[in-house]
């Protein structure tokens, strides 16, 4: 194999555009392996890691584009240096036409156009608190996308957006919706008189679609970030996000999502849900109903039953709604069709709260429950690459995107580990989520649709049935076509699950024995 590295000097490209970009470049058929990234330390330390570090790599500064490719030659690698530069030249010429100006500073960006009110900050994880703070001091609201920002630079920026009377989303916040415009990971669903405050990110997508789908929609999600119900943050942008949909006229009904908060905020969120003038749905995973209602909220224990309440308080008429009822008779087929060794779930997830929903909803029945998210420590995977009884892996955690796109862009980390399950005879079930939307894969089904159709035909060739749940997030008004995605889905013999909450809840009782 041949090695060759490009560096183009001070050439900025964003991380969501490097995401989709470095995915493309590996899907160029002579292409083994290529690496689209900038020159900071964290990428020449991922590229080090794989065994492609360079002297150019080495050298190369912050603000340059560095390009790797591994091919089988010296000829295949500049044919696919020539494929990569095509890429990087059509998304150059995507923004021409549209009347888009292109600002290299926030303040220029400012001044060239004062009316805006929110800002995207999509940069090295070293450099976004500092083009943060310049967009909230230039009173922005601010949605910020890049991860590896200090828990001291969030609480510091915050605390400043609280003092401003701004948003700050984020950091590592992918999910929004404001003004009914979706900004950055997020589904097209219908406008309505429901706002939501997530520092889940699918989690969030998970309830605006099963809201679409119940026949309500959405004013403003609001993301906060993944860290901000924890003990260091406070909460601050929840907290915030409550407020700013308490005095929003088009909310009628708020919804919470997380995973589980630090006790102490949590106590805070109560506390702010005992003022609130509006009704409050809360879904953080794992939660206590006792607490939530006892500060006058509406507790939902999984995402699809916090949906449902809130359109129902929304003013939906219930029975008018399809609530999707588990299929009772296919849990018994499939039960008979398990041999007696087949006892566990194996859940492969693009999505961290989606993972997080089968997990708990696993844990209801087994006590055997690993993830590589679990906060119990004496049930987190020591080695994530091996899975260990009934094992739930979020591939979007940092283990497996460190120099790698999120597995919402890319799959095939996840399609590799789906192989290995799917060989191991005392697994029963391999459940999965594809989630579709904006910044999505263009076809997440057909992506897998390969390997699924080979290991249920291996399985079978070893007597043996091979249970495959998928469960897809999206509305019919996303770009991939959902129903199509669906059928993809059910010609490959996979069961369809209407929900995250019905996916984990088949998962289950698919594999449960002796009831």
């Amino acid at each position: 194999m041949t090695v060759q590295v490009l560096v183009k000097p001070n050439t900025y490209i964003d991380s969501v555009s490097l995401m989709s970009l470095s995915t493309k470049a590996n899907q160029i058929e002579i292409v083994e392996q290529a690496i689209i990234a900038m020159g900071t330390e964290m990428n020449k330390e991922v590229i080090r890691n794989v065994g492609l570090m360079t002297p150019e790599v080495e050298s190369a500064k912050t603000s340059d584009l560095v390009i790797i490719v591994k091919a089988a030659s010296e000829e295949l690698c500049e044919g696919a240096f020539d494929s990569i530069n095509d890429l990087l030249t059509k998304k150059k010429d995507s923004s021409k036409g549209k009347s888009e100006v292109k600002y290299s500073t926030i303040t220029s960006a400012v001044n060239g156009t004062p009316e805006a009110n929110l800002a995207i900050i999509a940069v090295n994880g070293s450099y976004a608190p500092r083009e943060a703070r310049k967009a909230l001091e230039n009173n922005l609201h601010v949605m910020l996308f890049s991860d590896n920002v200090s828990i001291e630079d969030e609480i510091e920026l915050k605390t400043l957006a609280q003092e401003k009377g701004l948003l700050m989303m984020g950091p590592d916040c992918g999910t929004a919706i404001i003004g009914n415009v979706a900004l950055c990971f997020a589904n097209a669903v219908r406008k309505g008189n429901i706002g939501i405050v997530g520092a889940s990110g699918t989690g969030s997508q998970e309830v605006t679609v099963r809201i679409h789908e119940f026949g309500g929609g959405i004013t403003q999600l609001i993301g906060t970030g993944g860290r901000d119900l924890s003990e260091e943050v406070g909460g601050i942008m929840m907290l915030a996000g409550i407020k700013a949909l308490e005095e929003d006229d088009a909310t009628k009904v708020i919804v919470l999502v997380s995973k589980p908060p630090a006790p102490s905020v949590e106590e805070k969120v109560l506390a702010q849900i005992k003022q609130c003038k509006k009704p409050v749905v809360v879904w953080f995973v794992g939660g206590n109903e006792e607490k939530v209602t006892q500060a006058g909220g509406h507790f939902a224990k999984m995402s699809k039953e916090a949906a449902l309440k809130a359109v129902l308080l929304a003013g939906a008429d219930e029975s008018k709604l399809n609530k999707r009822a588990l299929n009772l008779p296919l849990i018994e087929e499939v039960r008979a069709k398990l041999n007696p060794q087949q006892k566990y779930i194996r859940g492969l997830f693009s999505g961290g709260t989606l993972c997080d929903e089968a997990m708990h909803i696993a844990m209801e029945k087994f006590d055997n429950v690993y993830s590589n998210i679990q906060r119990d420590p004496e049930y987190r995977l020591k080695d994530v690459r091996v899975s260990q009884d009934h094992t739930f892996i979020d591939f979007g955690d940092d283990q497996f995107t460190q120099g790698k796109p999120h597995p919402m862009i890319d799959p095939s980390t996840r399609i590799e580990r789906f192989i290995q399950e799917a060989k191991d005879p005392s697994v029963g079930v391999i459940v999965m989520d594809f989630v579709l939307g904006f910044g999505a894969h263009e076809d997440p089904v057909g992506a897998m649709l390969p390997a699924i159709i080979e290991a249920k035909q291996a399985a079978e060739d070893e007597g043996r049935h091979l249970e495959i749940i998928g469960y897809i997030l999206g509305t019919e008004l996303d770009s991939q076509n959902i129903e199509g995605q669906i059928n993809k889905l059910l010609a490959s013999g996979a069961t369809h699950a209407s929900s995250s909450q019905n996916a984990g809840l088949l998962a289950r009782e698919f594999v449960v024995k002796g009831e």
